[in-house]
């Protein structure tokens, strides 16, 4: 088996790992709530980069707040565990988490930065599924009376 499947696996995995945690965090919330919030800041993250994703997380309204720590959370915990010596994660405050992704995550290596942001895509894709899946089954749940 080559080294490249198996860090691809690797990072596939910590993407479902990290998904699964925002799905457990949000466990309160609506399950469409979470989908919703999941699906704006992954279309922020393809479009504009993983800084504009983390601003875009950080700026939420009160209502939305909860969900949007919680991705950006799971997001960092992810960056962390990319074997690009990075540093200690900030702080959950906007100024830290914004400084580290300007200073350690952006400025790095391309391709770095390109596998950062593909696995963080992957993580919020499954993220996405975890939250549909939890919105059918309290769909169901409803259907049947209880």
């Amino acid at each position: 088996m080559s080294t490249t499947n198996e860090k691809r696996r690797h990072l596939d995995w910590l993407a479902a790992k990290y998904a699964q945690e925002i799905i457990h965090k949000t466990e309160d919330e609506k399950a469409s709530d979470v989908d919703n919030t999941v699906t704006k800041a992954l279309g922020v993250l393809q479009e504009d980069g993983i800084y504009a994703c983390a601003l875009f997380l950080k700026s939420r309204p009160q209502a939305e707040k909860p969900r949007a720590d919680a991705i950006m959370a799971e997001m960092l915990n992810l960056l962390g565990e990319l074997d690009f010596d990075w540093g200690r994660l900030p702080p959950n405050r906007a100024e830290d988490v914004l400084r580290y992704i300007t200073e350690k995550v952006t400025s790095d290596k391309l391709e770095r930065l390109l596998l950062a942001k593909e696995t963080l895509e992957h993580m919020l894709i499954y993220a996405r599924y975890g939250a549909k899946a939890r919105k059918a089954d309290e769909e169901k749940k409803e259907g049947e009376g209880g």
